[in-house]
């Protein structure tokens, strides 16, 4: 073995190589509340057939929920929660599968509204 490489099994907690936890503390997440909402949006759109997956990458300078039409596309959309922007254009925005965005805010529920179809009563 060469310098520098280690065993597999070491690799995986078998030998001398010390296990770190990532920490969260470097890591932007959702909130309970924000991943309930997008989650809530997540299950009326899974009813009704439009999307099938998601999955949720908590980086160190955002959070990001992709969905897609198929486990085995580009995603659709990204809902995406960085703080960075929060003073300027708003923490949430919902990029479109070509890097549009579609709708920038400082509150997720009038973001998610670009992709909720549910009806509404208008008045007349």
């Amino acid at each position: 073995m060469a310098f520098g490489e280690t065993e597999p099994s070491e690799i995986f907690g078998g030998g001398s190589v010390p296990q770190v936890a990532p920490s969260n503390r470097d890591r932007v997440t959702f909130e309970r509340r924000e991943l309930d909402r997008i989650l809530s949006l997540y299950g009326r759109m899974v009813a009704a057939g439009e999307w099938r997956d998601y999955a949720i990458d908590f980086l160190k300078d955002r959070a990001v929920f992709s969905v897609f039409r198929r486990s085995s596309e580009v995603p659709i959309y990204r809902i995406e929660k960085n703080p960075r922007l929060a003073r300027r254009q708003g923490a949430y925005s919902v990029v479109s599968a070509t890097g549009l965005i579609v709708r920038r805010g400082h509150e997720l529920e009038r973001v998610l509204r670009a992709l909720d179809k549910s009806p509404s009563l208008v008045a007349v």
